[in-house]
């Protein structure tokens, strides 16, 4: 998979029930595009996705205040 564009991101997330705007797609990109550079050599061998649309979502949740104690 090779380094998605803000416009692939804010597709992903529309699908994914996550709508974002232009500029957090291109800061979702920007923050991602280094995982994507590193894994570029072993790309496709590895069991892993790298999902962005969830990234948003992450942010949003409130923090499990079980979790904290």
């Amino acid at each position: 998979m090779t380094r998605p564009t803000p416009p692939e991101i804010k597709a992903m997330a529309n699908v994914a029930g996550v709508p974002v705007d232009a500029e957090v797609a291109a800061r979702i990109a920007n923050s991602i595009g280094p995982a994507f550079d590193g894994f570029a050599a072993i790309a496709g061998t590895l069991p892993f996705d790298l999902e962005p649309a969830g990234f948003t979502a992450a942010q949003a949740a409130k923090p499990n205040a079980k979790a904290a104690t």
